[in-house]
Formats: C-alpha cells, structure tokens, sequence
C-alpha cells in the first residue's frame, strides 16, 4: 500500500527561498534604517532653516525700529530663541507630544525634560516651530517693552499657550487633530494645518493683538506731547530698510523648511512629491501675495495723490502675508489654488493694516495683519479648496471630507472641512484670550510690561543696555582731558 503526501505550496515555497537566499530581508532592514536616518538629518535640515528664520525676524525688527532702539530689538530677538529653548524643554514639548499610556485631548502629560524622548529630530523641528511663534510678537511690542516683561511673555507662550494649541491640532490624540491615527475626528474631519497657519502664526499674531491693546501706543504715534488724539497719526520711519528688505527674503528662505520640511513629519507615502509640492506652493503663494499688495496699493495712492508710488514695504509684507497664508494648506491646494490665496492674503494685509491704523493700534511691524489675519485666511482657505488628490497624498489614505468648492463640484455640498477649520479657529483665539489677555494686564498692573516715558523719549538701548553709563563715563573722561591739558600762555 502507498501512501500519498501533501504537496507543499509552491508560493510558500519560493517566498522562503527569496527571503532567505538572495539576503532581500536584510535588504529591507538596511533599507528601512537609511531611510529612517535621510528623513531625520533633512528634518534637522528643515528645523535649521526655520531655526535661521529667527534671523530674518531680528533684521526686519532692526530695520523698522528707529536706531535708538535697535540694540533691544535684537536682544529681544535673542531672548525669543533662548528663552523658547529652555520652556520647550522643560515644558513645552511634553504639553504638546506626551501623550503617554493615558492621553487626553487637551494637553500631553509625559516626556517632561525631554524624558523618555528618543527622536531628537522631531523635538528641534517642533522646537523651531515654537520660538517661531514667539518671535512674531517682538515686533509689534517694539520700541516701549521692558525686558523682564518680553522675557516672562516668551517663557509663558512657547510653554504652555502654543503647545496646548500644538497638541489639540497635532497630537494623535488632541480633540482636533486630523491625523488618521485619531479615531473619531471632529466632524469626522479635524482641522487641517499642514505647517502651522493655525498653530504657530494665528497663535503668535493674535497674542501680539492682545499685547498691543494692553501696552498702548508708542509716544507720539496717535497723540501729542499733551496726549491729545492727532487727527492724523505720526509715521515713525524704520531707520534702514535694506535691512527689512534683508529680513524678508531670509524669511522666505526658511519657509521652505517651514512649509516643505513638515512634509518629512506626514504619513504620506510619497513624502518627495510632497515636499516639491509644498515649496511650489509656498513660491506662488508668496509671489502672488506681494505684487498684489505692491500694485492695488499703488492703484490706491495714485487715486488719492494723483502720482503713483512703488511703496516696498507693502511689497515686502505682502509677500509674508502670501507666505503665512499658504502655510496651513501648502500641501493640501493646487497650485492654482496657492496663487489665489496669496492674492487675496495681499489684499487682506492692506486691509488690516490700514484697519489698526483706524483702532489706533500699534504695531511698529504689522505682525498682527500679517500673521493674525492671514493666519485665520489660510486655515479658512483649506476648508474652500483642499483638493481630494492632495488631501490623499498627504494623508495616505482616502480622505472622505474635502474643500467645499470640491464638494459643490461632486454635487454633496459637505461643508464639514470648513466647520473644523472655523472651530479651529475660535478655539485658538478664545485660547490666547483667556490665557495671554489677562497675563498682560498683570504685568502692566505690577508695572513691569511698559517702559518709562524718559526711558522710551532717550532710546531703549541708551536706558537698558549701558549707554547712560557709557555717556557718562566719556563726558567724564572729556572733561579730565580737558583739565590736565596745559593752557596756553599769551
């Protein structure tokens, strides 16, 4: 009698040779550890580049400020970096990313000090993300902030404010967060910020809104000597604007790794694509933003002075209007699509700008309209035009909720996307409201936030960095020169 044996699988069969005798697994292995080590130094990369943006930040502070107060300015500006590097370490990160065993939706509770935190990459870039948002308030508050006072600000912001807004719309786990890993995302969608439109430049210009409100005016820019209200306000030129214009094209520079490098942190599986069409994005959007504001702004003067003038300031912040407004949908848009938001971001930069002006509000830098105002602009952007092949890419997965005008295109009308974007919103501005509004009117209550009116007339680099003490001491040295000079005899 013979007995019959069950054939193995051929399939089976061939898959074990493969994996076990042309080396494919440790193929894969050496393949999975190089890619991992590409993605974490370009992401390093990234964060330096938006890391150098802090440059770009002091030398347009530097250029628009009058030069009595251009020394404080860049140490504001220094203080910004240092300060968000020590909250962000103790704090800010575990705000933002410790999830740990038990997270919840509105603020991370481990890896404080950087404890248990294996992925360094990640903690720098999001770092650069962080003092980022900080430095967006230096400018406003220039020229007539006192030291101690900027630097609790920046401790308190990079922290605790911006990791709590980070968290809710980044974090796995934040109750707004659209990362695939969320199970049950608002509206079934979740808010949409690819680079931080939301996160990092509503958050810093809204809170240089409230900070402004609180400070006041410099002296001199909406009443005189006697603190009567001028019927026109006084313009307090920028001492170098080479210097902003410096600062401008630094800045665009490092929105690259800005807008590109948060490609490297998605779960998209074609991470290059990615990465070119966000910096596509990104140029339009900033090209478009700033002939727009260049050239309705000339229309404007020319119609009220009958000549018209090429005013490079309006250039130069309308193309970081374009740039901020792109950036919490440089991934998500058409190209197309980049192009009219930033000319709208243009328009609305001339708008707000002209808007403090009739609040008689302060800002030596127009922070506010350009990072406030475009911010909210590019998040609600998202919710009209977030293209489904994009969201896809960006995603990894199919996207079931996408920009309204796609929607209306399919014939549904599902405005969920734009619902998300919007709560979003109000969710950052009632944030900052409740946080940084009533830490500012503590400051001025102690005394601590404004600079003394003598101290402001002189220049903040004569009263807080040595320049009383350094006149003194060369007027002194003059006047012993002067005496044990020999006289001349007649």
């Amino acid at each position: 009698m013979t007995t019959t044996t069950a054939q193995p699988d051929v399939d089976v069969i061939f898959e074990d040779c493969k994996n076990s005798g042309d080396g494919s697994q440790e193929y894969q292995m050496k393949y999975s550890k190089d890619s991992q080590y590409t993605s974490q130094v370009f992401l390093v990369y990234s964060a330096a580049l938006v890391f150098f943006m802090q440059a770009g930040f002091a030398m347009i502070c530097a250029g628009a400020v009058r030069k009595k107060n251009v020394g404080n300015s860049m140490l504001k500006n220094l203080l910004d970096a240092c300060g968000a590097a020590i909250a962000y370490f103790c704090f800010g990160y575990a705000f933002a990313f410790g999830d740990g065993s038990n997270p919840n939706g509105f603020i991370g509770t481990t890896n404080f000090f950087l404890m248990g935190v294996d992925n360094y990459a990640f903690w720098m870039f999001e770092y650069a993300f962080s003092a980022a948002s900080c430095t967006i308030v230096a400018g406003t508050l220039a020229e007539r902030c006192q030291m101690a006072a900027y630097l609790c600000y920046s401790l308190v912001l990079t922290g605790f404010v911006y990791p709590v807004v980070s968290h809710a719309i980044w974090s796995p786990h934040g109750f707004l967060t659209s990362n695939i890993q969320n199970e049950n995302p608002l509206f079934g969608s979740g808010v949409v910020d690819f680079a931080g439109g939301g996160v990092v430049h509503l958050v810093g210009g809204c809170t240089a809104l409230f900070a402004t409100m609180i400070l006041g005016p410099r002296r001199g820019r909406f009443h005189d000597n006697e603190g009567r209200k001028l019927d026109k306000p006084n313009n307090f030129p920028g001492h170098s604007i080479a210097l902003q214009m410096l600062g401008s094209f630094i800045l665009w520079f490092g929105w690259y790794g800005f807008n590109s490098g948060s490609a490297l942190i998605t779960s998209s599986h074609e991470r290059g694509k990615l990465v070119a069409l966000c910096a596509v994005n990104t140029t339009l959007s900033g090209g478009a933003g700033g002939l727009t504001a260049l050239f309705v702004n000339l229309l404007i003067l020319e119609r009220r002075l009958g000549e018209p003038i090429f005013d490079l300031k309006m250039a130069m912040n309308g193309s970081l209007s374009g740039l901020v407004a792109i950036t919490a949908g440089c991934g998500v848009v058409e190209p197309w699509a980049a192009l009219l938001i930033g000319i709208f971001a243009g328009l609305l930069y001339l708008g707000g700008s002209n808007l403090l002006l009739k609040l008689r509000l302060d800002d030596a830098v127009d922070a506010i309209p350009i990072h406030m105002v475009n911010g909210m602009w590019g998040l609600i952007a998202v919710g009209f035009v977030a293209s489904p092949r994009n969201l896809n890419l960006t995603y990894g997965i199919e996207v079931p909720h996408v920009g309204w005008f796609y929607s209306l295109a399919r014939g549904s009308g599902d405005a969920r996307l734009l619902a998300a974007q919007l709560v979003g919103i109000l969710f950052i501005l009632g944030w900052c409201l409740i946080i940084m509004m009533p830490f500012f009117v503590w400051l001025d209550w102690k005394g601590w936030f404004r600079s003394d009116p003598l101290e402001e007339i002189v220049g903040l680099d004569t009263s807080y960095h040595g320049g009383l003490i350094l006149m003194s001491e060369k007027r002194d040295k003059a006047t012993s020169n002067i005496q044990s000079s020999p006289t001349r005899r007649r």
